[in-house]
């Protein structure tokens, strides 16, 4: 006997891109094939699914929602708190949901708050500093050019192009100014790690696990000065390599760290961490996101394939390892107000 889940997300239909805003906007909304595949991947289980779509919808039908947990993988619109605002609901209506709450994704969609937290548990990071002006550079002092110029708070690369990596003081300003004004958000530069560009995807609560290491080809490069940058995620023209093209010894030292920096930012129930590695084999951390792209095309997929499981099973065992720490069983039925 299946359960009754409640699918929350943000579609792109949902919010297209206006005039007057950065092509990228909506970059982290799901398109419609993502959202049937999460649905289709979640009745292949035996569960019944209610999409129930962006944080408006949610609230109009929080009192009788009817469901027996939500599956929560909404980004929000704007804000820096935009991905805690579905957590934050359902936390107040005390409804049970898979995914980190809303403090973890308010901690880790902030890249300076999250680097703090990678700092204080000794998680090798890029030094950087945040920009909140083309003026206020005064965190510079100590950092060598080349330096990457992002958003500080957005994902899926939103805000990254080729001109991110500057070389000088006049296009680190540039590249400041350019982040302000069109994201309406601080810069967060940081030294710039030439090598190779890696991902780790972590599974589970109490003892989480770390899957097998993802690498990116990047215009059909493993190694040096490509990055990801947003006109990748639009033309989806990035390679994935799995299992990583790397020692057993990095993969290790991948997967452990990428259990530390979960558990450094109480992440739950899956997320993936992305790093760059040097010349010399030393790992930094990007980012944690504890919202990853569950797309058929995307890392998950590469990983399920490395594991000899189906995409439909990566996604069910993102929703029992939810029900685990939930300690809820599929015999218990939500009952309606």
């Amino acid at each position: 006997m299946g359960i009754i889940i409640g699918l929350t997300y943000d579609a792109k239909e949902d919010c297209p891109v206006k005039q007057g805003q950065p092509i990228d906007f909506n970059a982290e909304m799901d398109p419609p094939d993502t959202i049937d595949e999460i649905i289709e991947a979640l009745e292949s289980g035996g569960h019944k699914v209610k999409k129930i779509g962006n944080f408006k919808n949610l609230l109009s039908q929080i009192d009788h929602l009817c469901v027996d947990i939500v599956f929560n993988i909404s980004e929000g619109v704007f804000g820096r708190n935009r991905e805690s605002q579905i957590p934050m609901l359902l936390e107040m209506r005390n409804i049970p949901y898979i995914g980190s709450d809303a403090l973890t994704m308010g901690m880790t969609l902030d890249k300076m708050v999250a680097k703090k937290c990678f700092v204080v548990d000794n998680i090798p990071t890029a030094r950087s500093f945040v920009a909140n002006s083309a003026e206020d550079l005064d965190g510079f002092n100590g950092l060598s050019f080349p330096l990457i110029v992002k958003p500080c708070y957005e994902g899926t690369s939103k805000g990254i192009t080729p001109a991110s990596r500057v070389e000088n003081v006049e296009a680190l300003e540039e590249q400041v100014r350019f982040v302000n004004e069109q994201y309406q958000q601080p810069a967060i530069v940081e030294e710039f790690i030439k090598g190779r560009e890696c991902t780790v995807v972590v599974l589970g609560n109490d003892s989480p696990k770390a899957m097998p290491v993802v690498q990116y080809e990047i215009d059909n490069q493993l190694d040096g000065d490509v990055f990801y940058t947003s006109e990748h995620v639009r033309k989806e023209n990035v390679n994935y390599i799995c299992p990583a093209e790397i020692s057993d010894e990095l993969t290790n030292q991948l997967q452990e760290l990428a259990v530390k920096v979960y558990k450094s930012v109480g992440c739950r129930d899956f997320g993936r961490v992305d790093f760059r590695i040097d010349d010399k084999d030393n790992p930094y951390v990007l980012e944690i996101n504890p919202l990853p792209c569950l797309a058929k095309k995307d890392t998950f997929s590469f990983v399920a394939k490395e594991l000899n499981k189906s995409f439909e099973e990566m996604i069910l065992w993102v929703l029992e390892e939810g029900l685990k720490r939930l300690k809820m069983t599929e015999q218990e039925t939500e009952v309606c107000a």
